[in-house]
């Protein structure tokens, strides 16, 4: 499982910083903060379902249903951290640049997506 992830959470890497250049031109120094600090939301909270899906997938034996149990489990843990980082970034971050930080979060989210849909090479 992490072997699928791990070229998804580089392209994350790559985006953010892309996301925070790009934020810095144009918004000066918070932009890129901001940004930065989008990305690295995204990129935590992917990592938190990728270790909790990876860990509930090495249990052999389990059923269909425990199995989309625990996927829907890891995906309200991303969910849930990711508000919280978000929520304590708007709230702690007083010349936080709103759309750097969306953007760049939005951003890596989607990138983060693809590897549903990646194929499984084994």
């Amino acid at each position: 499982m992490w072997r699928k992830f791990r070229p998804v959470i580089g392209s994350q890497v790559l985006a953010t910083i892309i996301a925070a250049s790009i934020a810095a031109w144009l918004a000066g120094v918070h932009g890129a903060i901001s940004a930065l600090l989008g990305g690295l939301i995204s990129i935590a909270s992917g990592l938190v379902f990728v270790l909790l899906a990876a860990t509930s997938a090495e249990s052999k034996g389990r059923s269909a249903g425990e199995v989309i149990f625990a996927a829907l489990k890891a995906e309200a843990a991303k969910l849930f951290l990711a508000l919280v980082l978000l929520w304590l970034v708007l709230a702690a971050y007083q010349d936080v640049v709103v759309a750097g930080l969306i953007g760049s979060f939005v951003v890596s989210i989607l990138i983060f997506s693809v590897a549903l849909f990646a194929g499984d090479k084994t």
